[in-house]
């Protein structure tokens, strides 16, 4: 059955197509440095807010309209499967990423849960045979179902601590079986709403014994995808453990996990700790745990999670750079970690949106290796720090010195001449590049 038949494979067809449904950018094929964009973007689709998600919020319910919502239960799971491998041969993707509810539905208990995963990623892998599209990574879903409303591994209840070591065993069988190149661990309820009835430490140790517990098990069952962890600020919890990469990453060097695990980054996630995107993929890249990416953004007027397509050309273009000067995403991704807005709900606003997401980071791309190639950047910071190339700034990063001999040298000082950041000039620069390849040049 064909959920998309007046759906062509999208196709390139360059900036001045007025065709909807193809790319004006995104050329898989095309080479950017010595990389085709395929390689580099490593675009993947998010099973859950392009198959499962009905575009509900706290004041409405679903407005989606999708043709495989006619069946029911495991009916249902499987229609959506036929519609996933259709859409993504159209999209001509090269992952998805998908939490376990996502892909079949929770049984009555534990047991029945597993048996149901189990019947769809035999369906899955099926379908894997016959399509380029590759698993990036899954998940599991340890927040939605009530039995997690005090957390997962730092729930206060054992027995939910154990129920949800059990579903990572099984999210990492899954894996293997599937091929997944990661594994992401998103705490969606793992913080706290009080400190008047949390034991804080007891909390964390228990989060870090689980992340102990499945590193030991990947080795056990020889999966050897990457680990990542997705920090998200504030929602659910008020306080969630995974705020941001600083503090996942004081995480996991107290845990001793660094070396097993790094960071599957969100845009969205970004701005609601307070920060940039390309802030905590600085932050992550300069460290070495750079891992993946959830490609989004947020909405400036809102305050909560909106999960939007990534459309602004800016924010691609910096997130690019990063990505480019990490050297690519090793075995990451840019996974679409966005819904269309609520009132987009006909079936083909998925292709449309998917569409957009991937001719912007493609601009980004492009415009970010131009920056690379001509030292832009580089030549911008290398000469704003150059009073750390010699003299008193060259014993300071070479620890030569000490606070008496700083004392000394600035009590010989004069006069302290500082020079404009040229922020301004920066960034008209980059909109020169930005417009450039627009034009092609």
């Amino acid at each position: 059955m064909s959920y998309f038949s007046n759906i062509d494979k999208i196709k390139y067809e360059g900036p001045t197509s007025t065709n909807p449904l193809a790319f004006k950018f995104y050329n898989p094929e095309e080479k950017v440095g010595n990389q085709t964009m395929e390689e580099i973007l490593r675009f993947g689709v998010a099973y859950w807010h392009t198959f499962t998600a009905d575009l509900s919020d706290p004041f409405g319910t679903g407005t989606a309209v999708r043709s495989w919502d006619k069946f029911t239960g495991m009916d249902l799971a499987k229609a959506r499967v036929e519609a996933a491998f259709e859409f993504f041969e159209k999209l001509n993707i090269p992952y998805f990423c998908f939490h376990d509810v996502d892909i079949a539905p929770e049984g009555s208990s534990l047991r029945e849960s597993n048996k149901n995963l189990d019947e769809i990623v035999s369906m899955i892998k099926d379908y894997m045979k016959d399509s380029k599209t590759k698993l990036l990574w899954n998940t599991m879903n340890n927040f939605t179902h009530p039995r997690f409303v005090h957390g997962a591994a730092s729930s206060n209840n054992a027995d939910v601590f154990a129920y949800s070591a059990a579903k990572v065993k099984k999210g990492l069988e899954v894996g293997k079986e599937l091929g997944a190149e990661n594994y992401v661990f998103w705490g969606g309820r793992e913080g706290y709403e009080t400190l008047l009835n949390t034991d804080m430490k007891l909390e964390l140790d228990n989060l870090g014994r689980l992340f102990h517990m499945a590193v030991d098990y990947a080795k056990e069952i020889g999966f050897d995808a990457q680990f990542l962890i997705e920090p998200k600020p504030k929602e659910p919890t008020s306080h969630q453990y995974d705020f941001d990469v600083a503090s996942g990453y004081a995480f996991l060097q107290h845990y001793g996990l660094h070396n097993d695990f790094k960071f599957n980054i969100e845009a969205n996630h970004a701005t609601l700790a307070g920060h940039t995107f390309e802030h905590e993929l600085r932050y992550a890249r300069i460290h070495g745990m750079l891992g993946s990416v959830d490609a989004n953004q947020g909405h400036p007027l809102l305050g909560w999670d909106t999960d939007e397509f990534p459309t602004d050309l800016y924010a691609t273009t910096l997130a690019m750079y990063e990505i480019l000067k990490n050297g690519g995403l090793g075995r990451g991704g840019l996974n679409f970690d966005a819904k269309v807005r609520r009132g987009s709900f006909e079936q083909d606003d998925l292709f449309h949106a998917h569409i957009a997401g991937m001719d912007s980071f493609a601009v980004g791309l492009k415009v970010a290796q131009k920056l690379i190639d001509d030292e832009v950047l580089d030549d911008v910071v290398e000469d704003r720090y150059q009073s750390y190339t010699a003299g008193i700034g060259l014993e300071i990063v070479n620890g030569n010195t000490n606070l008496r001999q700083l004392e000394e040298y600035a009590l010989g000082l004069t006069e302290i001449k500082n020079e404009s950041g040229k922020l301004e000039r920066i960034k008209s620069t980059i909109n020169q590049y930005l417009l450039r390849a627009y034009a092609g040049e």
